[in-house]
């Protein structure tokens, strides 16, 4: 398992946009907080799931849940 930080903001066009720092490339954008909050995980492993295919970098695996 994952453990990312999402960064979440709100757009002047009225959107809300999440991004990642651990992440690269994670970008979701939603009319809400609790949209991106919502999308964030499915994205998030549709990403990682294409960095193993193309043998990229991956973030840090959460040492807890391994």
């Amino acid at each position: 398992m994952y453990k990312i930080t999402l960064d979440v903001e709100h757009l002047p066009e009225g959107p809300y946009l999440g991004t990642s720092p651990d992440l690269p490339g994670l970008v979701v954008q939603a009319d809400s907080v609790q949209e991106v909050l919502q999308l964030a995980p499915d994205i998030a492993h549709d990403l990682i799931a294409v960095m193993v295919e193309t043998h990229q970098l991956l973030p840090p695996r959460d040492p807890i849940s391994g």
